[in-house]
């Protein structure tokens, strides 16, 4: 099964622009690959600063894998996302830079399948 992304580049207010809304991918479980300006803390990647919730507000639990070489963040659920439901991506200001600064905005992304 090969895996679909969306990219977030650079994380700029008005963000939400720049994503496409109407997703339909055959098998449900694709990756959100995140791309900052900026070399990350490793640390502060986890699910208590980054993680999808459903339009009920439950959690689902996803992998993360960060590639410091281009700088991106990817999210990967570990079941496939339901069809006819809406999703938020939650990226928290916990999210820091290698030099210790905190992201300066959360960013929330809505997506349904």
């Amino acid at each position: 099964m090969s895996r679909q992304f969306i990219e977030i580049e650079d994380i700029p207010k008005g963000y939400e622009n720049r994503v496409k809304q109407n997703l339909s991918f055959k098998t449900g479980k694709f990756v959100w690959r995140c791309r900052f300006t900026t070399a990350l803390d490793p640390s502060t990647i986890n699910s208590d600063n980054l993680y999808v919730v459903s339009e009920t507000g439950q959690r689902i639990e996803t992998t993360f894998t960060y590639n410091d070489a281009n700088m991106e963040i990817e999210v990967e659920p570990l079941d496939a996302y339901a069809k006819d439901t809406d999703y938020f991506l939650h990226i928290t200001t916990r999210v820091k830079s290698r030099g210790g600064q905190n992201l300066k905005e959360p960013v929330e992304i809505k997506f349904r399948l």
